[in-house]
């Protein structure tokens, strides 16, 4: 501190400084705590037996989900925390029973990493990690209702995780009703005869096994073998969400290859129109909507059976694709297999074909050693590196063809890796001359192409000539004519409706539709997550575990590393932390029908299982009888007007969720409404993406972040330690040397103050860099602040009792108007400017403030700055919290302006500026700006073409 600070401090001791926002924040949030302030009554109990509060509407207001580093928080990280704060505070005072909490997302990757290095339990670990946010998460005073915090790695959490996974497990997708329903009521249709078994057979006729087998089929969550993202190197599978755009893990960036495993699944495909169609009821950022939509992926086609043909050991078997282009079917010339496809190994003949070309063959004698070649490369392949528009296509043909169903032609099969078995069929029907990708193939292996769609851009009909496809909806079909059908002359929608109905009509395919998105990967080899409540019997059949014996806690093992492997080496397979404690997997239970010896699923469950369902733990935190109570929950998310579909009415995270979380959850939501657990299909009515706070990463000459807080700055270059270093405006991070901590910021000037500067940097929605010097300015308002309502030599209140002349009661009620629209559109930092003009307005006049715009420019900044706000209310006299007053209302009378400026152009110049009221007319407007002496000089005689008004702000007149 300098010796000009002291002095002023001991010539003002009550002059607000950074020691004295910190006691007075220790002080409030203390008193919140032990008074219960942000406790919120739930429809039972209290509010029921309280008139008042049951009157109130109601708000749940939620941030995602924080997940526990070990690094604690830097300054980027509160940003939405701090948001929802100021957002639920306005709802309070504006008489709404507010829900806002916060837990922690705490099973994850990065605790079980740090264990695998220091052999801490991960527990220990995130314990450690959450009890340090939550120090501080406080000290930046959110009023959350802390009761009901949770995490999810407590067993009383994950007992619900796990009963939720039952239900899942436990129930079927009924497509005639449109919903879920328990597998016992899809056992009794067997049972009836009322649904056939898939062989036919009697259901009495059939092995427990293959009864499981059956269900396994419809299980809404199911075990399969099943193409997976294999990564060695973390010794575990992955979503494709958590595969990077080129192949590699998102979590430790390492290779990802294709394999086939045993694994759980989620069938939300069973729910892709649902996921669909109710995203139009919900309150969403149309960025994310449109991201949903396209990970959904729905398209329109047609199913086509191609018959295999000659040179096949398997004559009765086809090829089903899917098109979205059925119309283009007589220009159909070959066909490309996904090289895992099942009827690959089928097809394929012992020898080639003869006149087989040499550019099919890929140099093998045979086909078998062509096809096993090209598998072997394809596997080393993502699916996103396959899928890349690479110039060169590579494939080998199988030695097998297929019949076009409308002209009858062979046409050649081959495999290639663009071809994968996640999407559509595994298999497509080449059209090269109208698809790009296909037109690449067929030049490499010199196959033909045919013209069915006609160009419109001159090129002709030989696509011999062409550079590249032609692909176009708004044209003819050409050269599509067989035996019985014709689409010549057609346009593509009508070419489309024919076709279909001549293959349904003759068995060979239908109008159908597609998805890009795939059930979810559900099963992860990992130790620090939820273990799975299945068994599996000496048959291998699985049995969920009674609700009485949940929760199936994690038990103790010596090594929490799954193996791992060489990051390249694709020929492996996974091993998992829980199943090297033999005495956990091997048990004997009974499970209703006597003890018996079963071995424990050793997967774990992904760490996105337990951010599927927290909204509902919010609202009933200690319910060891039911996931939530229904009535709490109709309460806090039952549909209403203007939400549809129901849930918590905001919700506050970052873009990057856009997929996994947000798709996850609904699909939980929706699977627990069919089932009747929850009245809301939807967990998230309103969501608000809050923008990043960014800072400057400094390099050295070697590309090695520098201490940002070290960098010196000289003559417009930036140095460290004497080099010379780069600047760049990217992340925060404790890797980039460049965070800054609440702490910090608040030792140095106040917690207050930070929640000002970082909802005063920019609109909440738009990410922003980070400067410490700036946020003097917000330290300054608050000082300013202090200073109209405290004396600081005697720290007494020095209001008086005198109403405000007028031009403060405009200056009080335009804030108080602004303010509040701001509040309730999450404009912050607009609020805050509005704020900051009453309050200099009222430095400016000098003298002592009225008692009725100090306490009402107190109510103002209160959701802002809390701690400071609660301690002038109580100078002010009173001796109740500032949390649940009335936010103040504007009188209409003065936010109008007495007078507007109406800016007068002649020939778009500004010649005169008029002093008006705001009411006035356009015809009245009109004849005050012809008559302004000034527009009289301009137009200088000369006669008037046009005068364009635009009341109150705006004439523009043309002279003729």
């Amino acid at each position: 501190m300098s010796e000009t600070n002291s002095a002023a401090e001991v010539a003002a001791p009550h002059r607000y400084t950074a020691a004295m926002a910190a006691d007075i924040e220790a002080r409030w949030q203390d008193f919140w705590d032990a008074e219960g302030t942000y406790e919120t009554p739930n429809p039972s109990g209290d509010l029921a037996g309280d008139a008042a509060l049951a009157a109130r509407p109601k708000k749940f207001i939620m941030d995602m989900f924080p997940y526990p580093s070990g690094a604690g928080l830097h300054v980027g990280h509160p940003l939405g925390y701090i948001a929802t704060d100021v957002f639920a505070r306005h709802q309070r005072m504006t008489g709404h029973n507010v829900l806002h909490t916060l837990g922690f997302d705490a099973f994850g990757l990065p605790a079980e990493q740090h264990a695998v290095a220091t052999g801490t339990h991960p527990r220990v670990s995130t314990e450690a990690a959450m009890d340090n946010m939550k120090q501080q998460l406080r000290r930046l005073g959110l009023g959350h209702d802390k009761r009901r915090s949770i995490a999810t790695i407590d067993p009383d959490y994950y007992k619900w995780t796990q009963w939720i996974f039952l239900q899942i497990f436990n129930s079927w997708y009924d497509t005639e009703a449109g919903r879920a329903r328990p597998v016992a009521e899809l056992v009794a249709q067997f049972e009836s005869g009322e649904r056939a078994t898939p062989d036919e057979r009697p259901w009495s006729e059939l092995s427990a096994a293959e009864r499981a087998d059956v269900l396994g089929g419809y299980r809404l969550a199911y075990a399969s073998e099943a193409p997976v993202n294999w990564a060695p190197g973390l010794g575990t599978v992955l979503a494709n969400e958590e595969v990077t755009a080129d192949g590699r893990s998102e979590r430790g960036n390492f290779p990802v290859f294709k394999a086939k495993l045993r694994q759980w699944n989620m069938r939300i495909t069973a729910y892709s129109d649902r996921l669909l169609d109710d995203l139009d009821g919900l309150d969403w950022p149309e960025a994310i909507k449109l991201q949903q939509r396209n990970w959904i992926g729905r398209s329109e086609g047609a199913r086509v059976d191609f018959a295999v043909g000659c040179h096949n050991p398997a004559g009765d078997d086809a090829i089903t694709v899917f098109t979205t282009r059925q119309d283009t079917l007589f220009g159909a010339t070959y066909m490309v297999l996904a090289p895992e496809h099942d009827l690959v190994g089928k097809i394929v003949p012992a020898a080639w074909p003869e006149g087989t070309h040499d550019v099919w063959t890929g140099g093998h004698a045979t086909p078998a050693e062509a096809v096993a070649a090209y598998r072997a490369q394809a596997a080393s392949k993502s699916d996103v590196e396959r899928q890349a528009e690479a110039k060169d296509k590579t494939g080998v043909f199988t030695g097998a063809y297929a019949v076009n169903p409308v002209s009858g032609e062979q046409v050649p099969v081959f495999i290639a890796d663009y071809v994968l078995m996640g999407y559509g069929t595994g298999a497509i029907m080449a059209v090269p001359a109208h698809d790009s990708r296909d037109f690449a193939f067929a030049r490499a292996f010199e196959l033909p192409m045919r013209c069915v769609v006609e160009p419109s851009d001159g090129r002709g009909t030989d696509p011999a000539q062409w550079d590249d496809a032609f692909g176009s909806y708004d044209a003819k079909i050409v050269n599509s004519s067989g035996e019985d059908i014709s689409l010549d002359g057609l346009g593509v929608v009508e070419a489309k409706a024919k076709i279909t109905e001549w293959l349904a009509a003759r068995g060979i395919g239908e109008g159908t539709v597609n998805y890009r998105l795939r059930d979810w990967l559900f099963s992860r080899q990992r130790y620090w997550g939820e273990p799975f409540p299945i068994v599996y019997d000496e048959d291998g059949i699985a049995h969920p575990l009674p609700e009485s014996m949940l929760p199936l806690e994690l038990p103790e093992v010596e090594d929490y590393s799954p193996r791992t492997f060489d990051p390249d080496d694709a020929d492996t397979e996974p091993e998992t932390p829980l199943s090297r404690n033999e005495d956990w997997v091997n048990v004997t239970l009974d499970l209703g029908d006597g003890p018996k010896k079963y071995r424990r699923e050793t997967n774990t469950m992904p760490n996105w299982a337990g951010s599927c369902w927290y909204e509902l733990r919010y609202l009933d935190p200690h319910n060891s009888e039911k996931l939530v109570d229904p009535e709490i929950e109709r309460y806090w998310m039952g549909p209403r007007e203007g939400q549809p579909h129901g849930g918590v009415d905001l919700y506050v995270g970052g873009a990057e969720h856009a997929v996994l979380h947000l798709l996850y959850a609904r699909f939980w939501s929706k699977v627990l409404f069919d089932l009747g657990h929850v009245s809301s299909s939807e967990p998230f009515h309103k969501l608000y993406n809050q923008g990043m706070i960014q800072a400057f990463v400094y390099r050295d000459s070697r590309g090695i972040a520098v201490p940002a807080a070290e960098v010196e700055e000289r003559d417009g270059a930036f140095w460290y330690q004497g080099e010379k270093v780069s600047r760049v405006l990217g992340k925060m991070g404790k890797s980039l040397k460049n965070a800054v901590t609440p702490e910090k910021i608040a030792a140095e000037y106040g917690a207050d103050t930070l929640r000002l500067y970082e909802m005063a940097m920019g609109p909440l929605d738009v990410s922003r860099p980070w400067d410490t010097r700036a946020v003097v300015g917000q330290y300054r308002l608050l000082q300013r602040l202090w200073r109209n309502v405290v004396d600081e030599t005697t720290g007494e209140a020095t209001v008086v009792d005198t109403e405000p002349d007028e031009d403060t009661l405009r200056a009080l009620h335009k804030a108080v108007d602004g303010v509040g629209k701001d509040m309730a559109g999450m404009r912050f930092n607009t609020a805050i400017a509005k704020v900051t003009e009453l309050n200099n307005h009222l430095t400016k006049a000098g003298g002592p403030v009225s008692r009725s715009v100090a306490e009402r420019l107190v109510l103002l900044i209160a959701p802002l700055a809390p701690h400071i706000a609660e301690e002038l209310w109580r100078k002010l006299g009173h001796t109740d919290s500032v949390v649940y007053q009335d936010f103040p209302v504007a009188d209409p009378a003065y936010v109008v302006d007495e007078t507007v400026t109406c800016v007068v152009q002649v020939k778009g110049k500004v010649k005169a500026r008029l002093e008006i009221s705001p009411a006035i007319g356009d015809e009245e407007l009109e004849k005050l700006a012809l008559a302004d002496p000034a527009v009289v000089a301009a137009l200088g005689g000369a006669g008037i073409r046009k005068v364009i008004v635009r009341a109150p702000k705006l004439v523009n007149i043309v002279p003729a």
